[in-house]
């Protein structure tokens, strides 16, 4: 009788253990990275990866232990703009093309982004991009217009109501950005990538680097910083905050190039989006507080590797348009919750398996 006691006594214990643990909350504060390489289907990482390494997959984030692939359709489309795309990524609603965080088609109402989740909830944000800051995909998380071309509507909500701790891409007076009035918000405004990387842990940083977008890898930089040199200061800020923050990485020029079939250009893009997530893997090793997401929101130029000519060559390939296509594209996720991912098809799923399974 006593041993059954004693069963019964140990059986309740751990019960009681596995309801505490389960019941529980997070391990911590969850930061969430979205890294979003434009344009950028299955084959344009397949061409860079074999220039990269001979290898078709031996990108950064090929071998992610969650992947799959989502639909890019926007509302009114089957072939998407990187309007709606990053919108349905942002929001969890498919809008029409051409249109920032609005319910379009519907009744027009500002749709609550991901970074504004975030913001609400007391997580730090930033948005890090090789475009003008106030281009679609990083728009789509910090503004709302019927029109991506409003890029001075796009830059007051930016500055102004978002208003998230790191900024930091291209993008001058064309593309709606004041830099006389950037330290007026509030921010601490950095121009070089020298600047960048001895700036100070700050609160609210800056950085422009462009009158346009970035220059592309393949033609060299001057005084720009790399979107793995931004990155890593955005991520050196931003971890400051006990409360975990969000972070979109966008590699914005891959679709630029794909847009010329230019391959060089494109493949060089691909490469360094490559090296930046992989400096964000760098970062976060060891941690069970953060969940990195890797996706496209389109494709562009309907690529096609036609052969594997070797590490150091560029391959050979074929290109069916200049614009965009309707053909899914990959995602890869690591980190905390990872699981949550394995049954998505659809880019308006990201958003939802965000908030339910990390915030």
């Amino acid at each position: 009788m006593r041993k059954i006691g004693i069963r019964i006594y140990f059986c309740f214990l751990i019960s009681f253990v596995i309801l505490v643990f389960s019941c529980g909350p997070n391990p911590a504060p969850v930061s969430v990275i979205l890294c979003i390489g434009d344009g950028m289907g299955s084959e344009q990482q397949r061409a860079a990866s074999s220039y990269l390494t001979g290898s078709d997959a031996s990108l950064s984030f090929s071998n992610f232990p969650v992947k799959g692939f989502v639909a890019t359709n926007s509302a009114d489309s089957s072939i998407t703009d990187s309007a709606a795309s990053a919108t349905a990524m942002a929001t969890g609603v498919k809008v029409n093309n051409g249109v920032i965080s609005r319910r379009l088609p519907g009744n027009g109402d500002d749709l609550e982004t991901l970074l504004e989740y975030a913001k609400a909830r007391g997580k730090s944000t930033g948005i890090v991009t090789t475009t003008a800051v106030t281009h679609a995909t990083p728009a789509a998380f910090t503004a709302h217009n019927e029109s991506r071309n409003n890029y001075s509507g796009v830059a007051l909500d930016l500055f102004t109501a978002a208003k998230p701790n790191v900024i930091l891409g291209g993008g001058g007076s064309v593309y709606g950005v004041d830099l006389e009035a950037v330290t007026a918000y509030g921010y601490n405004l950095v121009t070089t990538g020298s600047d960048l990387l001895n700036t100070a842990d700050d609160s609210f940083l800056c950085g422009i680097f462009n009158n346009d977008h970035l220059p592309y890898e393949f033609d060299g930089y001057t005084t720009q910083p790399h979107l793995h040199e931004m990155a890593g200061t955005a991520l050196k800020i931003l971890d400051t905050d006990p409360d975990g923050f969000f972070l979109m990485i966008e590699g914005g020029r891959i679709d630029h190039a794909a847009h010329v079939n230019d391959l060089e250009r494109m493949v060089y893009e691909v490469a360094e989006f490559s090296n930046t997530v992989q400096t964000v893997m760098d970062w976060m090793a060891g941690r069970e507080d953060v969940l990195l997401i890797v996706t496209s929101d389109h494709e562009t130029g309907g690529l096609s590797v036609i052969s594997n000519n070797g590490q150091g060559n560029m391959p050979g390939v074929t290109w069916s348009t200049t614009g965009h296509t309707g053909a899914d594209v990959p995602f890869y996720v690591d980190g905390y919750g990872r699981e949550v991912f394995l049954d998505l098809d659809d880019n308006t799923g990201f958003l939802d398996r965000i908030i339910k399974n990390a915030w």
